[in-house]
C-alpha cells in the first residue's frame, strides 16, 4: 500500500516535480500543491537553516528538501521524537537534482519543535 504524502512547492519549480516522481517510484502516493513556501515552513516549524526547495508532509512528519526515500522510510520505521527531517539547499545528485554522474555529499538532519537539529544521515 502506497504511503500518502503531500508535497508543497513554489509554482514553476521543476525539481520539485522531479522529487515527486522519485517518491512515487519509491512507493509513495504524492499529491502536489503549489503554495507560499514561507507560510508552509512556518506552519510546520522548519528551521530557516534547514530550508531546501520544497516541503513534503508524510503522516506526522515534515520532510524538507531532497531527502532520499530510504531515509524517509528509515524515519517512518524508527519513529523518532522529531518534527521532521531535512536536506538543506539543493545538493547536486540528491533525488530530484540528478545531473549525470556529478554528486555532492550532503547531510540529512532531524529537527524538533524547539528547532534543535541533529545529524541523521549522510549521502
Amino acid at each position: 500500500m502506497p504511503i500518502e504524502a503531500t508535497l508543497y512547492r513554489n509554482p514553476g519549480c521543476g525539481c520539485c516535480l522531479e522529487y515527486a516522481r522519485y517518491l512515487r517510484r519509491n512507493g509513495f502516493d504524492v499529491d502536489v500543491s503549489s503554495r507560499s513556501m514561507t507560510a508552509i515552513r512556518e506552519k510546520h516549524g522548519v528551521p530557516d537553516a534547514l530550508e531546501g526547495c520544497h516541503v513534503t508532509v508524510i503522516g506526522d512528519y515534515v520532510v524538507e528538501g531532497h531527502v532520499p526515500a530510504d531515509v524517509v522510510q528509515q524515519l517512518l520505521t524508527e519513529r523518532p521524537r522529531v518534527k521532521g527531517i531535512a536536506v538543506p539547499g539543493m545538493p547536486i545528485g540528491s533525488p530530484g537534482m540528478e545531473q549525470g554522474a556529478t554528486k555532492q555529499r550532503y547531510s540529512v538532519f532531524t529537527f524538533d519543535d524547539a528547532g534543535k537539529t541533529t545529524l541523521y544521515a549522510t549521502r
